[in-house]
């Protein structure tokens, strides 16, 4: 289930660096996260959907490696990611 145009360029304006940023990984976190949002709302209807769990999996691990690199290049604006996204407590 992919996000709506609307509101993935939303959170893309939310979390770009840059004017002509799509890519960096603030935004791909940010995506990545409201995806997830969006397919634990799913479980909660579908419990017995296996098959998109397993997607939900691989996007929290690609999320995962994505903020290990953040932290691993620049601690300070993963902090401030992980705290607007309120990913970690």
């Amino acid at each position: 289930m992919a996000l709506a145009t609307d509101s993935k360029q939303e959170v893309v304006q939310q979390y770009k660096i840059h004017k002509d940023d799509c890519g960096s990984p603030e935004v791909q976190v940010a995506i990545l996260s409201q995806r997830i949002l969006q397919l634990q709302d799913h479980f909660k209807a579908n419990k017995k959907d296996h098959s998109s769990r397993r997607g939900l999996l691989l996007m929290v691990a690609r999320r995962r490696r994505l903020l290990d690199y953040l932290k691993s290049r620049s601690p300070e604006r993963y902090k401030t990611l992980i705290t607007s996204l309120g990913i970690r407590r």
